[in-house]
């Protein structure tokens, strides 16, 4: 790539392949800077450090998520939108094992706008169950937990009994929707 092309959207669609194409251990800036055919120092006008291109890629790996989970429960309510949310979720996770890696789970200003997003469609979902201000961060919370203790899980190989994982990925659907239909 030609070093005027490089913007903070470039830097971080090749950091983005990198992470696919090798692993999340390969993201450094030297390694950015080499798909990117420019000198380490040259990407410092477009990305502050390794830290803040992190976040750019969480910013934008969590609008990707956004995206495919807002499309899946469009239309729908209550368990068919839980369950299609989930179902994209863990989708993404396995469609990206490598990307899902590099999220930064923490808030920070440059993911907020994109986290915010994410929140508001699981909210909007929540509500179909009655749930809204703190009873909906409960909830969230719980299905955020189980849906990226899965992803990690399942990513990292560490289900190695030989039980189907889609049966028991199908159970956690279950459980969460048995959960929130439960009278609290």
């Amino acid at each position: 790539m030609p070093r005027a092309a490089l913007s903070p959207d470039a830097v971080v669609d090749i950091a983005l392949r990198l992470v696919d194409e090798d692993s999340p251990t390969a993201l450094t800036l030297s390694a950015v800077a080499g798909r990117a055919g420019v000198a380490t120092p040259s990407l410092y006008k477009h990305v502050r450090n390794l830290a803040e291109l992190r976040d750019l890629m969480s910013a934008r790996i969590m609008n990707d998520i956004a995206d495919r989970v807002g499309r899946a429960v469009l239309g729908r309510s209550a368990d068919e939108a839980i369950r299609a949310l989930m179902l994209a979720w863990r989708a993404y996770a396995q469609d990206h094992p490598h990307r899902y890696a590099v999220l930064v789970h923490r808030p920070a200003p440059r993911t907020a706008a994109a986290g915010q997003r994410l929140l508001d469609i699981v909210s909007a979902t929540l509500r179909a169950y009655g749930m809204e201000d703190s009873a909906a961060v409960h909830a969230t919370r719980c299905l955020r937990a189980a849906l990226h203790g899965f992803a990690v899980l399942e990513a990292e190989g560490a289900f190695g009994l030989p039980e189907k994982l889609e049966e028991s990925y199908e159970l956690l659907i279950h459980m969460v929707i048995a959960g929130l239909r439960s009278p609290r």
